[in-house]
């Protein structure tokens, strides 16, 4: 089946440099007719095209791929990781977090989920789990569902991403809420307010609209500057 790379990821480069349009693709996810995948470690890429080539599954798969996790220092893979196991359409919480402690499911794709962990660490935030979905698209609802059945005590789901709000795969996912709201959880959104451009052409902005990002996912207070709706 045919696998199209498309380099993605905020990192301050300016609008031409930062965004693959998953939006554009989420636009066109219907009847299981491609994947839209975001991998984060090198295991996950592995795993994916593998996957892509044996099964008989032949659809289109979009890749929203990763560039400063080719070097980052957390995006790293044993060779058991790559050697045994197979993709994860959702990969679970990886610190040793109290599952009844957790009062905050924070989930997310791509880069981003690097800049949550090392914010929550450095803070030693321990009340809040970070979910990543490596497949968008078809969305992994079982796989999803269990994750969260872990932590019997959250009272809100957070969807985090990079992109404005406008843009991202927001939209795909928040239409797939509703059965988790029926479970009494708060789903809300922490991003960039939506734009008309993928991204900030200054990196101080940038800079600051990424630390404020992070912030909300993880502490749940909505910065005014922002500008955006933050609940569904």
């Amino acid at each position: 089946g045919l696998v199209m790379l498309l380099p993605h990821g905020y990192e301050g480069q300016g609008p031409e440099h930062s965004s693959g349009r998953p939006e554009r693709y989420k636009q066109l996810c219907a009847e299981h007719n491609i994947q839209l995948c975001f991998p984060t470690t090198p295991a996950q890429m592995f795993h994916m095209l593998r996957r892509q080539h044996v099964r008989p599954y032949r659809k289109p798969l979009i890749v929203m791929s990763p560039k400063s996790l080719l070097r980052h220092k957390l995006s790293t893979s044993t060779l058991e990781d790559l050697t045994d196991g197979a993709f994860q359409t959702v990969i679970p919480e990886q610190d040793p977090l109290n599952e009844s402690d957790v009062v905050r499911v924070v989930c997310c794709t791509g880069k981003v989920y690097f800049d949550l962990l090392e914010t929550r660490r450095s803070r030693g935030i321990r009340d809040v789990a970070i979910l990543r979905v490596e497949q968008v698209y078809p969305f992994p609802k079982d796989e999803f569902g269990a994750q969260l059945e872990r932590y019997p005590n959250a009272r809100e789901l957070v969807w985090c991403q990079e992109e404005p709000q406008n843009q991202g795969v927001w939209d795909l996912f928040k239409h797939r809420l509703h059965a988790f709201q029926e479970r009494g959880l708060r789903v809300s959104f922490a991003g960039r307010a939506a734009a008309s451009s993928p991204a900030v052409g200054d990196f101080a902005l940038h800079v600051h609209q990424q630390e404020t990002l992070v912030n909300e996912a993880l502490s749940g207070i909505v910065n005014p500057s922002m500008n955006r709706k933050a609940t569904l």
